[in-house]
């Protein structure tokens, strides 16, 4: 363990560890309050001294000799990058490594900047770091400040109203009547149970809610509780903004440009689980190979939405997963708790979503689901939003097609085999057809005998 000064010639504040269990209220957002216009540069100041990273020195000291260890030799700068750090933060921590004999000056650069590395003693110390945590990357944020931010930034400031949803979903061919059921459902606390056979569309429209939300939101590297460095910020789920890949690379050294870089700017989150959902996904869990703590995927979400897809085909029961979310979206406030028995309390901002195509009854009793507030029923399209539908995929497909040949399909398969206007057919069927033109070679045109193929391809014949 680095033992270190906590004064830091006036830079480092005490930084206190939170209780095992801290049952302090979160604060509680009003719906009706004022959008914030706060922009990502005041959401998340950059920090200009240790104290304002909300970090102690001795954290961000072990950070930076495992750095260090990784990379052999560093400049100031290469360590602002990894750490996400201002360079005066940097140069701060490097002297204090070397008052504990830990770095040392090597050889400068080419260009001039000073090189650093590990004394022996370093080496031992970044080595039993390593073995406490292997976390070695971006500077956390501390939790307080993670509160702050994902409490000002809740979706919820943003009032669904039917004029923003029929204007951006107007591509999407969905009822006037589905709309006004999911638009009211958006804005209450309570968890949204969708329900209705294959192909209706469910998973399609839960994909498509952020486009309601047009702004971005910032998400962590990682968060830091009592010491513990729990992993956030995932690019298999979180998707940059564009507004932060036009971010100049050398904004580091400018502590007036742009937001904290502990946080990246990213899309509001859009996570889809489905079968594969279990119940160690929904805690923290401790990779004990890589030594790091990875967030359960309600906090990844924070700010987005959260689609629990098939429900009733997880391992867990469709009862212990609503019982799981019930108060978490009631309270909007989450209980965690780390491996070593430290407790924490994170804000349940999100949009939570289940969908099933079984028969709700069948998953829960009357009296439970009375509780999830919303149950909203999917139906197969009208046959004129599903001729809409179907020359628009046509057009995606670059096919042309005649009202003759969609009356041809109408005739020939729906009403005589009683399938309903599925939005998922049109998709599937053009796709197939789309493959026979490429390969005969044929001109871009949707014959009935190319529906024929299609269909027969795609629907399993009876025996």
């Amino acid at each position: 363990m680095i033992m270190m000064d906590q004064s830091i010639n006036g830079q480092q504040e005490n930084h206190p560890e939170l209780s095992t269990y801290d049952n302090t209220p979160l604060p509680r957002i009003i719906l009706e309050q004022e959008q914030t216009n706060l922009t990502y540069e005041h959401l998340a100041k950059r920090p200009s001294t240790i104290a304002e990273t909300g970090l102690s020195a001795q954290l961000l000291t072990e950070l930076l000799i495992k750095h260090i260890h990784v990379m052999h030799v560093a400049t100031i700068r290469e360590l602002s990058d990894a750490l996400a750090l201002s360079g005066g933060i940097i140069q701060i921590l490097v002297d204090l490594a070397k008052e504990a004999a830990l770095i040392e000056n090597r050889q400068s650069s080419a260009n001039g900047q000073m090189r650093y590395a590990l004394s022996h003693i370093g080496v031992n110390e970044a080595e039993k770091a390593l073995k406490t945590s292997g976390y070695s990357s971006v500077a956390p944020v501390p939790l307080t400040q993670y509160v702050d931010i994902v409490l000002k930034q809740t979706s919820r400031n943003t009032q669904i109203t039917k004029q923003r949803m029929e204007a951006r979903f107007s591509e999407l061919m969905f009822s006037e009547a589905l709309i006004s059921a999911i638009g009211p459902a958006l804005n209450s606390n309570k968890p949204i149970l969708i329900y209705g056979m294959p192909g209706v569309g469910k998973s399609y429209l839960c994909r498509n809610l952020n486009l309601l939300f047009s702004d971005d939101v910032l998400i962590p590297s990682a968060i830091e509780i009592s010491g513990s460095i729990i992993q956030v910020y995932d690019p298999q789920i979180h998707i940059i903004s564009t507004k932060e890949d036009e971010t100049p690379a050398d904004t580091l050294i400018s502590l007036d440009q742009g937001h904290d870089p502990r946080w990246r700017l990213c899309q509001r989150p859009l996570i889809v689980t489905g079968g594969e959902l279990t119940e160690d996904m929904l805690e923290v869990n401790y990779d004990s190979t890589s030594r790091t703590y990875k967030a359960p995927i309600q906090l990844k979400a924070n700010n987005g939405i959260l689609l629990l897809d098939d429900l009733g085909r997880q391992k867990m029961s469709p009862l212990a997963l609503f019982n799981r979310w019930i108060i978490p979206l009631e309270e909007r406030r989450d209980f965690l708790f780390l491996p070593n028995g430290v407790h924490f309390e994170i804000p349940f901002e999100l949009i939570l979503l289940f969908s099933t195509n079984l028969n709700p009854a069948e998953l829960v009793d009357e009296a439970f689901l009375r509780r999830l507030g919303y149950k909203i029923e999917f139906q197969p399209l009208e046959v004129d939003n599903y001729k809409k539908l179907w020359f628009r995929v046509c057009e995606d497909f670059n096919l042309t097609c005649s009202d003759e040949t969609f009356n041809y399909l109408l005739k020939t398969y729906h009403s005589r085999t009683n399938k309903p206007f599925l939005p998922c057919y049109p998709r599937d069927l053009l796709s197939i057809i789309s493959d026979q033109v490429k390969f005969n070679e044929l001109q871009n045109q949707v014959e009935n005998n190319l529906i024929d193929i299609a269909w027969k391809h795609y629907f399993v014949s009876p025996s």
